[in-house]
């Protein structure tokens, strides 16, 4: 690879993980603070195949120094060996170079940990907690489940107060406030079977734990096979998981739970 990649990357090598280039072609400003690239994959996707929800780790220089983030993969094609990248841009490295890309740049990638478990039985209703960071999992999640019923609850930024920070993995109707805060955000939300909850980011993600609490014990005890997936920032993910797992005695292959980013 072009740049070393610190200790982190030399775990990640003991570890087997796997190193790819991949090339811009396409760039996009899906609003002002969300962007989309379309890469070439390096040979990817035929090395390792593709998975719902999947993710691999990008590496940029941050003032000499390899820093790495998540992110997920975008409608990939195995064919083609291309896929997207999303950006929910914030101050920070990745979103620097998110916002100066064009067609012809190059980013080196690692792949390890990435991974999705199909719900077995399939889920009866999904209840998926989410925010702009982790919306292209979001997406992915509800193309993988089909034609389940989903409540999602998504975490807008708070305009007053200053709004979410960025991702490191790291498209709607629906009950009060469904839409409000998402305007122009590529959400793959389908009116008939999502119901999508926008909530602001109140009180470091407290007022998302809330919501999310009041509704839930309702909604499950409505459906036989729930599903619930988690990603927003680490303490909220944290929160919500233990709720579900602790409090409302879900098994742990219900909950899927992974924390996105953290709140400084």
């Amino acid at each position: 690879m072009g740049q070393g990649h610190g200790w982190e990357g030399a775990v990640l090598k003991l570890l087997r993980a796997k190193d790819f280039v991949f090339t811009v072609t396409r760039a996009e400003d899906v609003t002002a603070h969300y962007r989309r690239l379309r890469v070439t994959d390096g040979g990817m996707l035929a090395a390792t195949g593709v998975h719902p929800t999947m993710w691999v780790r990008l590496w940029f220089d941050h003032a000499g120094r390899p820093h790495q983030r998540a992110y997920t993969l975008v409608d990939p094609d195995p064919a083609a060996g291309t896929f997207g990248l999303e950006f929910a841009l914030h101050d920070g490295v990745a979103s620097d170079w998110a916002r100066a890309a064009r067609p012809g740049d190059t980013i080196e990638a690692t792949v390890h940990g990435t991974a999705f478990t199909h719900p077995e039985p399939a889920p009866s209703h999904v209840l998926a907690v989410a925010d702009t960071a982790s919306l292209p999992a979001l997406n992915s999640l509800l193309d993988a489940v089909g034609t389940a019923p989903a409540t999602i609850w998504f975490e807008t930024a708070d305009t007053t107060a200053g709004g979410t920070s960025g991702s490191t993995a790291d498209g709607g109707g629906g009950a009060d406030g469904a839409g409000r805060g998402t305007d122009g955000l590529p959400l793959r939300v389908d009116p008939v079977r999502h119901d999508l909850r926008a909530v602001p980011r109140l009180d470091r993600g407290a007022h998302l734990v809330a919501q999310v609490r009041a509704a839930a014990p309702e909604l499950l005890a409505e459906t036989a096979d729930p599903y619930v997936w988690i990603a927003c920032d680490t303490a909220t993910t944290r929160s919500l998981s233990a709720y579900f797992r602790k409090e409302l005695a879900l098994p742990k292959q219900r909950v899927n739970a992974l924390g996105y980013w953290r709140a400084t």
